[in-house]
């Protein structure tokens, strides 16, 4: 993963600070190393995750060197998501299931990754499994709510995600991605508002560029 597609995770992440994403493959279980008040902790963000139908609200990016940048984020299970960035931020990420979609404007880039194989994978499973795929190197627990850190168990030097939640009630409070060379970025999700339905439209992004201008 590039550095673009870490802003959505982390970018998001969507979005991505250049992670190569934990991807869900046929890894061991790594419960077992937990505590058993970690695994419930565990058990208890997979069940909200698995609940998490379709919901929008306000994201804020904070990447490595300090800079912000906000939008909204859609996300619509299994599989689909969009971060559209705020002014004058030129950005836009999409997931329409299959693939992450990254366009910058401003550069007048377009990449497209597969969706298994970016973090975002873990928050948009048909069937959100943290105890499979990945390796749980740790639950967190703060005033207000935890945290939990996996990495792909093939690839630990390549990064790790960790995904923040609230507590009374269980609510998804963003994300952190820490890429391979140390760089962090977070995002941090306002209160999830659940709707009835999205605009398919948001979940398609196409690029629009000139065909003789693509690479």
């Amino acid at each position: 993963m590039i550095r673009r597609t870490a802003l959505a995770l982390g970018a998001a992440a969507v979005l991505t600070g250049g992670l190569a994403a934990p991807a869900l493959t046929a890894a061991k279980p790594a419960a077992s190393s937990l505590s058993a008040d970690d695994q419930a902790l565990v058990k208890q963000a997979t069940d909200y995750l698995q609940n998490l139908k379709t919901v929008q609200g306000k994201f804020t990016q904070t990447s490595a060197n300090g800079a912000t940048s906000t939008g909204t984020f859609y996300m619509q299970r299994p599989g689909k998501a969009r971060f559209q960035y705020d002014p004058p931020a030129q950005m836009l990420i999409v997931s329409d299931g299959y693939n992450v979609k990254v366009a910058d404007f401003r550069l007048k880039t377009f990449d497209s990754y597969p969706l298994g194989r970016t973090p975002l994978e873990l928050l948009l499973a048909r069937e959100v499994r943290l105890d499979r795929g990945v390796a749980i190197t740790g639950v967190e627990r703060t005033p207000t709510g935890f945290s939990i850190t996996a990495v792909d168990p093939h690839k630990k030097a390549q990064g790790r995600i960790t995904i923040h939640f609230s507590q009374s009630p269980t609510a998804l409070r963003g994300w952190t991605v820490l890429d391979a060379q140390g760089q962090q970025t977070r995002v941090t999700l306002g209160d999830l508002k659940p709707v009835s339905s999205l605009d398919p439209g948001l979940f398609v992004l196409r690029d629009s560029r000139p065909r003789s201008g693509r690479p």
